[in-house]
């Protein structure tokens, strides 16, 4: 009769869940715990949004363990003090968790593990990063190279379901999931495995296939919008992939295969900065690339604001700066263009971006935000050239042709004309007041100019004296 934890971090789910599965393989007796880590709770990089959906997501696990005969202990501090304490409390013979790869996360575990019988099982990614790396295990740092190694890989099984019962687990004390804070009221997104899963069935049904088309239109739904459930384990990596690899095979048209292919590409991505992560640590806070860590940053504290408020004057980057501050998401289109215009157009350091959109994301996730900020800033592991900066205008019209994006988010731009929709100062000033939107009065002025702007970036990043 074996007594075995199951610490839950960044799973939040039974389905596909290999940490629960090899717990319940090896001991007849499984308890389920989340640590409320204090380090993580008051962390610069964790802001209210993501906390709800993880304080959500719990109250679901919750639920559904005690649907199967369990239930979820809840305990706080320091998570080497709280399992040490619940192994003597429980006489528990091992620690069973999903293997993250973070730096604080691997410190983490690493301290516990000389001092508990703690055992780290896949599940974060698909395939572990020590799986991938080139013939003499060196890490790949390029995109492509990892892509064609990850996609040589046999497939690591197939999807685990969840367990139909759990055992009993004795009286333990257990905190109450704390209330506070609350999820934001416009966020689009309910927590849980069962949102999850019946996202990914919609998704890979009937809009996977028209992926490759449409995921860059922002004015339209064709994402998956899965990356919250992704973010905290209420969908795991492996189960995504094996539904992209189906609705390939499924797909009756090659724009049919080429959506599937296009969002497996996505999925290998996300384990690409995971993997990138793992072996650079160092890219949470320093340029990936050496001759571009000391640009001369502006850092205009007025400036930065603006952006973060979507108050810049350049309607698709306020649009996208106001999504992510009303539901704690954005679209990814977005996201590069937001990236682009604060690193490029206001010439603000790109760690400043990537620790607000940590904050406001639901689906923040280490690797995944600091490879997409360093990539879109062109300080990164294959990045995106320095010289390439995204003209907002022109982002604007290719992937909101009518403005149905700009005048969801900025009201104050509803009535204004298509032509003008995401130039709005270009206006005759007549038509700014039948519109009821003069620019500098009810909708700002842009605080920068593009076409001077993208000079100066790119003096400053040859080193040159802006």
């Amino acid at each position: 009769m074996k007594t075995g934890i199951w610490w839950i971090r960044r799973d939040l789910r039974l389905t596909d869940n290999q940490a629960l599965a090899e717990a319940l393989r090896q001991a007849s007796t499984v308890i389920p715990v989340f640590i409320l880590d204090p380090k993580l709770w008051s962390s610069d990089f964790v802001g209210p949004a993501r906390l709800a959906f993880l304080l959500d997501g719990l109250r679901t696990l919750d639920a559904s363990l005690r649907e199967r005969g369990s239930r979820l202990i809840v305990r706080q501090g320091d998570p080497l003090e709280v399992l040490t304490f619940l192994c003597q409390e429980t006489q528990a013979e091992d620690i069973f968790a999903e293997e993250d790869y973070s730096p604080y996360a691997r410190q983490r575990d690493g301290k516990i593990a000389l001092t508990l019988p703690l055992q780290l099982v896949p599940g974060v990614t698909t395939f572990p990063p020590q799986m991938l790396t080139k013939a003499k295990g060196e890490p790949y740092t390029v995109f492509t190279p990892f892509s064609r190694m990850w996609r040589s890989l046999p497939a690591l099984g197939l999807p685990l379901p969840a367990p139909e019962h759990m055992p009993a687990i004795p009286e333990l004390k257990s905190l109450e999931i704390p209330t506070q804070p609350q999820h934001p009221t416009a966020s689009p997104f309910k927590a849980g495995e069962q949102e999850a899963q019946k996202r990914l069935s919609n998704f890979a049904n009937s809009s996977i296939f028209d992926y490759a088309g449409t995921r860059n239109r922002m004015d339209l739904d064709g994402t998956s919008q899965l990356s919250p459930y992704l973010r905290l384990g209420m969908l795991s990596a492996r189960q995504a992939v094996w539904a992209s690899r189906e609705a390939s095979e499924a797909a009756e048209t090659p724009k049919d295969r080429e959506g599937a292919e296009t969002w497996l590409n996505e999925l290998i991505w996300r384990e690409f900065y995971a993997t990138i992560l793992y072996y650079f640590p160092s890219v949470r806070g320093t340029a990936f690339k050496a001759d571009l860590r000391d640009i001369p940053w502006r850092n205009d504290s007025a400036e930065l604001a603006a952006w973060k408020a979507g108050q810049t004057g350049y309607p698709v980057v306020d649009a996208a700066m106001r999504q992510l501050n009303a539901t704690g998401w954005m679209h990814n289109r977005a996201r590069m263009i937001t990236a682009s215009f604060l690193t490029k157009d206001l010439l603000i350091d790109w760690r400043e971006g990537e620790q607000f959109f940590m904050q406001q994301l639901l689906d923040g996730d280490p690797a995944s935000n600091n490879g997409g900020w360093q990539w879109t800033a062109g300080t990164g592991t294959d990045a995106a050239p320095y010289f390439r900066v995204f003209n907002p205008i022109l982002q604007g019209r290719k992937f909101d042709p009518e403005g149905n994006y700009v005048r969801l988010w900025v009201p104050e731009l509803a009535k204004v004309p298509t032509k003008f929709i995401h130039a709005p100062w270009e206006m005759p000033l007549e038509v700014q007041k039948q519109v009821g939107c003069v620019v500098g009065q009810r909708y700002p002025s842009p605080i920068v100019d593009h076409a001077v702007a993208r000079k100066r970036v790119l003096l400053a990043f040859r080193g040159l004296a802006w």
